[in-house]
Order: C-alpha cells, then sequence, then structure tokens
C-alpha cells in the first residue's frame, strides 16, 4: 500500500483534517493536498510520515486496551 493510500486510510477512520495531519506529521498544513494533486515525497518524508502513521495506530491500540474504559 503507497503512504499515500495509508494516510487517505488513516483520515477517514479518524476523522481528522488533512491539514491537522500534516501540520502534526510533517509540519506542513499542505501535505495532503500535495500528494492529492501528484507530489511525490522522498525517502526522508515516506519515512516520518509512516512514522507518524505507525505512532499514531499504537497509540489508538493502547487508549483501546486501558482498563475501565
Amino acid at each position: 500500500m503507497t503512504v499515500h493510500r495509508e494516510i487517505e486510510k488513516f483520515l477517514r477512520a479518524t476523522n481528522m483534517p488533512p491539514t491537522k495531519f500534516g501540520r502534526l506529521a510533517v509540519r506542513d498544513p499542505r501535505i495532503v493536498l500535495d500528494l492529492r494533486m501528484g507530489r511525490e515525497p522522498g525517502p526522508r518524508m515516506i519515512a516520518r510520515l509512516k512514522a507518524f502513521l505507525a505512532a499514531e495506530k499504537a497509540a489508538q491500540q493502547a487508549r483501546q486496551q486501558e482498563p475501565g474504559q
């Protein structure tokens, strides 16, 4: 799965606005729009985006496993 598809899937699942995602992930509120318009991120950008997605997934799983929720 491409990083762009992973981002779009994450945005749909979390209802996070694309600009917020960009600011949190790579300090670029336009990154999602740019990807949608055909921008090809470099390897360092891809690594940063994937790291953010992995961290968010881990945090979500931790929240689901908290007792008393």
